[in-house]
C-alpha cells in the first residue's frame, strides 16, 4: 500500500468477527503428500507462529497419510483415471474473489446433468476415490457447517475451488499464501498464466487435467469448476481443454474489495500457521486484482464467442432464473427446462440470506477508483460508488 493511502486512512481495517473454527478442523493443506508439506515450510523457514506448530505437528502425520493412500488410489484406479477421455469439456465460472462465484457454482450444480468437485474432493485430490465415502458419512463434525468469511452454508459435499485441489497436487497456486500470511505471497504469477516459467506451467496443467479427468471418471458427467485464480488463465484453459466454456461474473469493485480483504482475513486467521499482522493486506488485494484482470483481459480476445458469457452479479441476483436460461441459450449447455423449478425452488429458499455490510474508508475507494477504473468503466460501475 503506499504510504499516501496508509497516511489518509484514519484508522486500520477493523479486525472481522470469525466464526468459531474448532482446532481438530482440517485446513485446507491438510491434503498435502508429505514431500509437498515439507516443501512448503521449507520455502518459507518453518516461520510458524509457536502457538500454530500444534497444527503443523497435526498436519505431518496427515500427509504421511496422503502420500500412502495416493499410492494406493493410483495403484487401483491410475490406469483407468489415465484412460478417461474427457468428451465434454468442462465449464468454467471465473471472476475475482467474492463477485459471486460461489453463488453462481452453486445455481449452476443444482443440474444433476453435471459433476462437481466437493470440498472433501479438493482438499485430498490424490485419495478421494477411497476415502471420501468415510469422511461424509462419519467424520461431518470435522468440518464447520458455515464458511467463516460470509455465513454461507459448507461441508464435505458442497461444491468447492479446484483451486485447492491444485495446491495439495503440489503445483504453483497462489492458495499457499494462506499458510504463511505475513511473508511475501509465492505464485502470484499463477493469476496471469502467461508469467509462470514453463517447467512450472507444464506441471499445473498436468496436475489440473488429471484431476478433472479423476472427476470424470468418478461422476461420469460435464464437469462444472469454479475458481477465481482461474479467470487469468481462461487461455491456457482453452486449449488444455478444447471446446471449454467459460462464464465471468463481474461485480461492483466498491463491494468487492472490503468482502475481499474480509475473505483474507478470515481464512488467515483460522487457516494460517502465522497470526496474521495484515500489513499488505490492502495492497495484495489490488495487486492480486489487477494481475488477474492483465490476464484475462489480454487472453478473452482467444476464445470464441460461443465459448464466453459475461454476467453482472447485480443481474444475477436481480433476477437468477433469467439469467442462468441466457448463460445455458449463449453456451449450448443442453436444455434449460430441466432445471428451471428446481433452480426457482433454490432461489426462493435463499431469499432470507443477509450479505455482510461493509466500510469503506475514503482513501481506499479513492484508490480503488484509480487502480481499478478499467474494470469500473468496462462494467458499468462509474455511477455506482
Amino acid at each position: 500500500m503506499s504510504q499516501t493511502i496508509e497516511q489518509a486512512t484514519k484508522s486500520p481495517p477493523k479486525k472481522p468477527k470469525i466464526n468459531a473454527y474448532p482446532w481438530y478442523s482440517p485446513r485446507f493443506w491438510h491434503g498435502m503428500r508429505l514431500t509437498d508439506w515439507l516443501a512448503l515450510v521449507a520455502r518459507h523457514r518453518a516461520r510458524i507462529h509457536p502457538l500454530r506448530w500444534p497444527m503443523a505437528a497435526l498436519i505431518t502425520p496427515c500427509a504421511v497419510f496422503n502420500s500412502m493412500m495416493a499410492g494406493l488410489q493410483n495403484a487401483r484406479h491410475g490406469r483407468q483415471i489415465r484412460e478417461t477421455r474427457i468428451e465434454q469439456p468442462p465449464v468454467f465460472i471465473v471472476g475475482h474473489w467474492r463477485s459471486g462465484t460461489t453463488h453462481l457454482h452453486e445455481l449452476m450444480v443444482l443440474d444433476e446433468r453435471f459433476g462437481y468437485p466437493t470440498t472433501y474432493e479438493c482438499m485430498t485430490p490424490h485419495h478421494y476415490l477411497l476415502t471420501e465415502w468415510f469422511f461424509s458419512s462419519y467424520a461431518n463434525f470435522l468440518i464447520p457447517n458455515k464458511r467463516p468469511m460470509d455465513n454461507m452454508a459448507a461441508g464435505w459435499n458442497h461444491p468447492q475451488e479446484d483451486e485447492f485441489a491444485l495446491m495439495n497436487l503440489g503445483v504453483a497456486s497462489i492458495y499457499t499464501r494462506i499458510a504463511f500470511p505475513n511473508e511475501t505471497p509465492e505464485y502470484m504469477n499463477t493469476l496471469d498464466i502467461r508469467e509462470l516459467p514453463a517447467a512450472q506451467l507444464e506441471r499445473w496443467s498436468a496436475a489440473l487435467k488429471t484431476f478433472v479427468q479423476t472427476l470424470t471418471y468418478d461422476k461420469g458427467k460435464r464437469i462444472v469448476l469454479k475458481s477465481p485464480p482461474h479467470t487469468g488463465r481462461i487461455e491456457v484453459l482453452a486449449k488444455l481443454f478444447p471446446g471449454a466454456k467459460f462464464i465471468h461474473i463481474a461485480r461492483n469493485p466498491y463491494d468487492i474489495f472490503p468482502s475481499t480483504r474480509r475473505l483474507w482475513q478470515s481464512l488467515d486467521e483460522v487457516q494460517g500457521l502465522q497470526f496474521p499482522k495484515n500489513k499488505q493486506l490492502d495492497e495484495f488485494v489490488f495487486s492480486a486484482f489487477e494481475t488477474m484482470y492483465r490476464g484475462y483481459e489480454a487472453q478473452r480476445s482467444t476464445l470464441d464467442p460461443s465459448q464466453l458469457y459475461e454476467v453482472r452479479y447485480e443481474d444475477l441476483v436481480r433476477d437468477p432464473v433469467a439469467e442462468v436460461q441466457r448463460i445455458y441459450s449463449t453456451l449450448d449447455l443442453g436444455d434449460f427446462e430441466p432445471v428451471r423449478t428446481k433452480l426457482a425452488a433454490y432461489v426462493q429458499g435463499q431469499k432470507d440470506y443477509v450479505k455482510n455490510r461493509h466500510q469503506l474508508e475514503p482513501a481506499i475507494k479513492a484508490e480503488i477508483r484509480r487502480r481499478w477504473s478499467g474494470y469500473i468503466e468496462r462494467y458499468g460501475y462509474g455511477a455506482e460508488e
